[in-house]
């Protein structure tokens, strides 16, 4: 939520802060479908049978209630990206009891990553399609669907991570900055990198389809 959405959280938080229990509500139940949606994206298929994103957004938003007077004493991130910072807390805290604790052996890097699920890489596929400039007829467009997943398997994870994040989240240039801890310049040349990787494998994906 960014333009005047920022300014009423602004307000929200200020009247929050004075006691405002009706705005304090508020702040907590305006991201709720924004919170749902990132957790469903990175919700493992083997935790999906026993643990629904709506739970785990609602732990998150019950530890966000006990925090927030400290929250807006500090204000540490945009809060957006602090409330998401909780609810992905809660996710890689399941990802680690439930997925990770089944392997003998596991990465720092593994207890803290939260991978698309393959549902989510489709759905980063059609916005990256969706985002082109021409419109292309559906035969070609199925097929440029299944080229873009393969291509999404083959990226580096920091730039397929930065594509979720923008694409899918459809997180602001400021929200991304606070989630990835890097500046807002940073996070725009990340991402245009990450575009011409995209476009370069398209293309080498393209060629291969051709010869």
């Amino acid at each position: 939520m960014t333009g005047s959405g920022e300014y009423d959280t602004d307000v929200l938080l200020e009247k929050a802060g004075r006691g405002d229990r009706a705005a304090r509500d508020q702040l907590l139940m305006r991201h709720r479908g924004r919170l749902r949606q990132m957790v469903a994206f990175r919700l493992d298929r083997r935790l999906a049978a026993r643990v629904d994103a709506s739970d785990v957004v609602q732990e998150a938003l019950a530890d966000a209630d006990q925090k927030l007077s400290e929250y807006i004493q500090r204000r540490p991130l945009p809060f957006y990206p602090w409330l998401r910072q909780l609810a992905w807390d809660r996710l890689v805290d399941l990802h680690r009891r439930h997925v990770l604790a089944q392997k003998r052996s596991v990465t720092r890097e593994e207890r803290q990553a939260l991978p698309l699920t393959d549902e989510s890489a489709v759905q980063l596929a059609d916005r990256l399609l969706a985002d082109g400039a021409s419109p292309i007829g559906q035969l070609l467009r199925d097929e440029l669907h299944d080229r873009v997943h393969r291509v999404l398997a083959f990226l580096p994870d920091r730039d397929r991570e930065i594509l979720a994040l923008r694409h899918l989240e459809q997180l602001s240039t400021r929200e991304m900055a606070a989630v990835l801890g890097i500046t807002e310049g940073a996070v725009k040349t990340r991402h245009l990198r990450a575009l011409q990787r995209f476009r370069e494998l398209m293309t080498e994906e393209r060629g291969e389809d051709e010869s």
